[in-house]
């Protein structure tokens, strides 16, 4: 329903695409700024960088196009209107998902995909099969990661109901601190988004081998594979927390 809405005015679906692509961008921007001061970022060169721009824009742009809605969820348990998706013969979470649905967000997918396309060609790396194969199941992987958080952040909103701000610092807050090498944070920082929130396996522990570079942590050799089975941990946890979340709603009684 929601893309038939978007194409019945393709100019304008078109204008907002191109303007979603240009303002997702300007982190981009904002890295090319950076670099015309200085020849590294914590040691890593542009293409470098732009390799981890690339990985964490273009998966978290996934997760955006098919979860990104779920920041309406407080909206609608304040005003009594999630009681409508329960009886509706459809998964309350895909609903939910599917709300405001916006054709617009392709454009992060695309500004992502071009960088990362970008620093596929310039990059200086010695490509194997295995590293080959490592990019696509990355991407896959941080899409997954990054769709539970918007699923655990959704779940939050039952207890706190306005919560959209939280459920944002950790996705798009995410995504933006991915965007920079594991190297210009401390330690302590880093061991925080590897182990705790492990966002870190969207894309610093996988390109850390894929570029040849350490990891600051020195993780076993066999975990720059482990980003599938980190996603899969992360879904089965927020998929949990949905449930509960889900079972505890008692509406608003209007």
């Amino acid at each position: 329903m929601w893309i038939r809405s978007t194409m019945i005015y393709r100019t304008s679906f078109a204008l907002t695409m191109t303007g979603n692509l240009l303002v997702t961008g300007l982190d981009l921007v904002t890295i090319l700024l950076m670099f015309t001061q200085v020849r590294s970022l914590g040691g890593w060169s542009l293409p470098e960088v732009c390799f981890l721009y690339g990985l964490s824009a273009t998966a978290f742009g996934v997760a955006d196009l098919v979860l990104g809605s779920m920041d309406v969820l407080g909206a609608r348990i304040r005003d009594g209107s999630f009681d409508t998706l329960l009886v509706r013969p459809a998964p309350v979470l895909a609903q939910i998902g599917a709300d405001r649905f916006a054709l617009r967000r392709l454009g992060r997918i695309t500004q992502g995909g071009v960088a990362l396309g970008w620093a596929l060609v310039t990059v200086d790396v010695a490509w194997t099969p295995a590293k080959v194969l490592l990019v696509p199941l990355t991407l896959a992987g941080g899409a997954a990661i990054f769709c539970a958080l918007f699923v655990a952040g959704a779940a939050f909103q039952f207890l706190a109901q306005d919560a959209a701000e939280v459920q944002n610092a950790f996705t798009y807050g995410g995504t933006t601190l991915l965007q920079y090498p594991p190297t210009v944070f401390g330690k302590d920082f880093v061991r925080g988004v590897t182990f705790m929130l492990p966002l870190a396996f969207v894309n610093w522990v996988p390109a850390a081998y894929v570029l040849g570079r350490p990891y600051p942590l020195a993780l076993p050799a066999w975990t720059v594979w482990s980003t599938p089975l980190v996603a899969a941990v992360c879904c089965a946890l927020a998929g949990a927390a949905w449930r509960v979340g889900l079972k505890s709603y008692r509406s608003t009684g209007s």
